[in-house]
């Protein structure tokens, strides 16, 4: 039963954005579902804000560097490879989230403590290895993606710092996991903000340099992102280590206990299958561009996919409260409730979304002149993001979708889903429409809304069968 709004509406709205801003703990598993929603929505729409926000910093002080089609290429390019990097970290996170607010809502806070140790331990010995591999390939890298001589020359130690410094990405994005899965979604916000606050601050001195700096020029973007996410990274084990929540620590946790890494292997091989699946697609259509476009189409598609990040990466914030109050209220065997706050999650994601839509269609080339003044560029990107957001509503609703699978545990259903939507269809038919139709880079951007919105609805059709409430964890 839903719990009435005061008559003071702006007040109690206040009330809620300062207690969900300042970390204000609460059962999610009883009460208003409409505050429970909010309250994990809002840090975590904060939160994602602030991740979107380290890419546009930096597309946004290297694209006014000389040379800056090669800056541009260099910067999307590594993002698109580093997105395998973020498939791990967050199939990893999904899997921490799902086992600890599956713990938290069986009232057993220290065995989600446990479990969120355990994820830990096995994602340091994982991303090490990544960083040694992604240091030595750099250049080799670039060139895979279709980058030209230049871009590679001028772009490879840019690479070697982001993905030599993986690991701060992996960190960053689990213990934030493990924070949301024990509902303390603004810990895992403020982790973000100063993250982003010091790579704002870091981005023009050390790009452009600063009395005894040095001016380090496209490194120095890298730099400055590698330094702020291992801020937070510290910030974020300060609280954990220290008990700032309801996961309390111990010395004894960070022994390896392989009964609950198994468990946590089980759910986050899926994950990170589900999200390489998606992420090599990315990186498949990065590289189509790249060579149907030139690099002036690929530095416009680059703009373009930033921007759209900008904007969905709240979306995919406000759509994680449904992973936390699936895992809380599958595990207080309150399944009526986890399905309606999924409902309530859409609710707010469409028209998130649709406010989007609007602000692409409307003022999609202002956006775009911010980061570029280059004409070719801002037209490319222009078309694209208009393009793209003709399917954002669909994206929405099929990200809480995803979120809400992977919070009961039940990876595989999105993994399946993904490999069907982004390797069957978008693939496919980008390819047919870029190289077979002869539409270029046109193409791709025609086939991200076709297959997001055919994910979405086949995701609906297996939330409606209703498989994901059985799931143990």
């Amino acid at each position: 039963m839903e719990q009435a709004i005061p008559a003071n509406k702006l007040s109690y709205y206040f009330t809620l954005l300062k207690q969900a801003i300042n970390g204000h703990e609460m059962d999610y598993t009883s009460g208003s579902l409409r505050k429970a929603v909010l309250m994990l929505a809002i840090p975590m729409m904060l939160e994602m804000c602030m991740e979107s926000v380290f890419a546009v910093v930096d597309l946004y002080f290297v694209g006014h560097l000389k040379d800056a089609s090669h800056a541009i290429q260099t910067v999307g390019l590594t993002e698109s490879v580093l997105t395998i990097i973020y498939s791990l970290a967050i199939g990893m996170s999904m899997a921490a989230t799902a086992v600890v607010a599956r713990r938290i809502g069986e009232k057993n806070p220290e065995a989600a403590a446990h479990a969120g140790i355990q994820a830990i331990v096995v994602a340091l010995a994982v991303t090490i290895l990544i960083s040694i591999g992604g240091w030595v390939f750099a250049a080799d890298i670039l060139r895979w993606m279709g980058a030209s001589a230049d871009t590679v020359l001028k772009g490879t130690g840019f690479v070697r710092i982001m993905m030599g410094a993986s690991i701060v990405i992996m960190l960053l994005f689990l213990i934030n996991g493990i924070f949301r899965g024990a509902g303390n979604a603004a810990m895992a916000m403020k982790s973000l903000w100063l993250a982003n606050i010091c790579n704002i601050i870091l981005c023009p001195i050390l790009i452009n340099g600063l009395g005894p700096i040095p001016a380090l020029g496209l490194e120095g973007a890298a730099w400055a992102t590698v330094i702020g996410r291992g801020s937070g990274v510290v910030y974020q084990l300060y609280h954990l280590i220290n008990g700032s929540s309801q996961l309390k620590i111990k010395e004894d946790h960070w022994g390896p206990d392989w009964a609950v890494i198994g468990s946590l292997v089980k759910i986050a091989a899926p994950g990170i299958l589900q999200f390489i699946i998606g992420s090599c697609s990315w990186i498949f259509l990065a590289q189509l561009v790249a060579t149907t476009g030139g690099e002036t189409g690929s530095a416009g598609y680059q703009t373009a996919l930033r921007l759209m990040m900008f904007f969905l990466l709240p979306a995919w914030g406000l759509s994680n409260s449904a992973a936390t109050l699936v895992g809380q209220n599958l595990g207080a065997k309150q399944l009526q409730r986890a399905e309606e706050s999924v409902k309530k999650t859409i609710y707010y994601n469409v028209i998130f979304m649709a406010v989007v839509t609007v602000i692409f269609w409307v003022m999609g080339n202002y956006l775009v002149s911010f980061f570029t003044a280059d004409e070719a560029i801002r037209k490319v990107a222009t078309q694209a993001g208009r393009i793209i957001a003709s399917g954002y509503v669909f994206y929405g609703i099929g990200m809480v979708m995803m979120n809400t699978f992977n919070g009961a545990g039940d990876t595989w259903t999105p993994t399946i889903i993904n490999f069907c939507g982004f390797w069957l269809i978008q693939i496919p038919l980008a390819y047919m429409l870029a190289k077979y139709f002869e539409w270029g880079p046109l193409g791709v951007f025609i086939a991200i809304p076709v297959a997001e919105t055919a994910i979405t609805l086949a995701g609906y059709f297996y939330f409606r069968k209703g498989k994901w409430k059985t799931i143990k964890v």
